[in-house]
């Protein structure tokens, strides 16, 4: 699964899954343009990154911003002139309390970023896949967005929207070889268990049949098969990094 002189986006890429995605895909060979809204972050991941030997490069982005994007990726094509890869994982959980709790400003901010980042990121990118005839996007989901977890409706709801995009798009795009594909891990160590109430992950970690929870590295493994050449006839599909949490 070489992925030598191949350059990858990776959003969400400061801490926790996308950290370990891009860390990932640069171990096999891929640059790396680092995409958070907080640059120190992806400053030290790009140092990590650059000691592999390919190259990094972190901008900080607010990906729910369309013009932002659009910029960002001639920015990409400026410095490397090709985009082979997007990950897009950038995304958050919202507060954790049921629904009657809710205001309208707590659903637009999970479906802003989890949801229309990844329509406006697509977007920003697949010019450039469709002229080159060649592209490989992997969407973070969530196994939330299969079954809906309590307290999680915006969260559960924006990561099934990731998942039919996901579908959607790779059907558009078939006849420029460009695979679309994502992932739907269950509870995974990263900063955003932080902030989730206690009694939330503990449910989602009893519907795990491993009875663990994932490790970021395991998340990336998964990505970095679906980004790379042997993936070649995979699309439209949601792999699960779950514990055998669901088998569908």
């Amino acid at each position: 699964m070489d992925l030598k002189e191949k350059v990858a986006i990776v959003t969400g890429a400061g801490q926790g899954i996308g950290r370990g995605i891009a860390l990932r895909l640069a171990e096999f060979g891929a640059n790396v343009v680092l995409l958070d809204i907080r640059q120190d972050t992806i400053d030290e991941v790009a140092e990590e990154i650059r000691s592999k030997g390919v190259e990094a490069l972190p901008l900080q982005v607010d990906v729910t911003r369309s013009e932002r994007l659009r910029h960002m990726a001639r920015q990409v094509m400026a410095e490397f002139g090709q985009i082979d890869i997007l990950v897009n994982n950038a995304g958050i959980t919202g507060r954790t309390v049921p629904m009657v709790e809710l205001n309208e400003q707590d659903w637009d901010q999970v479906m802003d970023l989890n949801l229309k980042a990844v329509f406006l990121c697509c977007q920003a990118v697949l010019g450039y896949m469709i002229e080159r005839r060649y592209g490989k996007i992997v969407n973070v989901a969530s196994i939330a967005g299969k079954e809906g977890n309590p307290t999680l409706v915006p969260y559960s709801v924006s990561k099934a929207g990731v998942i039919c995009l996901t579908k959607a798009l790779a059907k558009e795009v078939t006849d420029y070889q460009i695979n679309v594909n994502c992932v739907s891990p269950a509870v995974i160590q990263t900063p955003i268990l932080d902030g989730m109430a206690s009694s939330t992950v503990d449910y989602m970690i009893s519907k795990i049949p491993m009875g663990r929870v994932g490790k970021p590295e395991e998340v990336a493994a998964v990505v970095h098969f679906l980004a790379s050449d042997d993936a070649g006839f995979v699309t439209g599909q949601c792999y699960d990094v779950s514990g055998g949490r669901a088998t569908y």
